[in-house]
């Protein structure tokens, strides 16, 4: 993966919107009733689409060159390889005249992100330990798909999970000390992650022995919940990857993932390695700093509860 800043293509939403209608359109020769902005990041914006006769999709732009061919792939592949749903791929726009933008339209799953569901956040304690159980066991379904190397879905060639990580992550922390050496990354992020990566030998002192598919970006807003509140269906997978599965787990933390004990019950179903905590740590951090690097949004109340985890598993070892 290439560690850089990338230029988003210029998308406001209600072009956007315009885009989302004339290609379902086009697509499906129908006419088109409603189109919602559904959400989006620092390079893609989804909206619903529903038809005439009701019918409903999802249409999404990416407003990154060259992440439509992956982003399909994945999540074909994904789809294949996962006993929760995944949204079907119904087409693909590569940017021509008319659009000038890449963009997909998918099957939506009905429902409403873990994030935003009030209902599954009030639910008791045993009823979000079921919530984690479920996930867990969707997840390691998946992290029992593996391959001989290691690396990237479309092009997995490294032997060892270290022969692809330790390179990806120093390129990070180079990167992480030109943006310190402008003010434009804050002293403790930057010396947590000098003093993470002295320890990166201890912390990663276990071979990873298994090259499994990970979604890349499992945190609890990509999961979608039914109006029953059970699991509909996962979204959203970001750099997905041939990987040590424990790159999947430093996502629960993030967002209200602890409050559903999401990490928790993975390892006491499926087993951790012995740094396991330091690992998740190291993958939490350092991945926030690769998508400050790539999308130059800093998130505080995402980095300073990483860089205060990090520190913490420091001093544990």
């Amino acid at each position: 993966m290439k560690v850089e800043k990338i230029e988003a293509i210029s998308l406001d939403k209600k072009t956007a919107q315009v885009y989302a209608e004339t290609i379902a359109s086009k697509k499906f020769g129908q006419k088109i009733k409603k189109v919602k902005y559904l959400g989006g990041g620092s390079f893609g914006r989804a909206y619903k689409v529903t038809f005439q006769d009701n019918k409903k999709i999802v249409v999404k732009f990416l407003r990154a060159r060259d992440m439509l061919e992956k982003e399909v792939f994945d999540l074909n592949l994904l789809a294949a390889n996962s006993i929760v749903k995944f949204p079907s791929v119904l087409f693909v726009h590569k940017a021509d005249s008319e659009i000038p933008v890449d963009c997909y339209g998918m099957e939506l799953i009905e429902g409403t992100n873990a994030v935003f569901s009030i209902g599954l956040l009030l639910k008791t304690k045993n009823k979000r330990k079921q919530f984690a159980d479920e996930v867990t066991t969707a997840l390691y379904n998946i992290h029992s798909h593996k391959c001989e190397k290691f690396g990237d879905t479309l092009n997995p060639t490294f032997s060892c999970w270290l022969d692809f990580y330790k390179p990806y992550a120093e390129q990070i922390l180079t990167k992480a000390e030109e943006l310190f050496s402008k003010g434009e990354l804050p002293k403790k992020v930057i010396e947590t992650m000098r003093a993470a990566w002295s320890k990166f030998d201890i912390i990663f002192s276990e071979e990873v022995t298994e090259a499994c598919l990970i979604h890349g970006d499992f945190n609890i807003a990509n999961m979608m919940i039914d109006k029953n509140y059970k699991l509909s269906g996962f979204i959203d997978p970001l750099n997905s990857m041939y990987a040590d599965r424990e790159y999947d787990l430093f996502q629960f933390d993030n967002l209200s993932g602890k409050w559903f004990y999401l990490r928790k019950t993975y390892i006491e179903k499926y087993g951790a390695s012995k740094f396991c905590d330091a690992k998740c740590a190291f993958y939490g951090l350092f991945h926030e700093v690769y998508s400050y690097i790539k999308s130059g949004m800093l998130v505080n109340f995402i980095m300073n509860p990483l860089v205060k985890n990090m520190n913490k598993r420091l001093a544990e070892l």
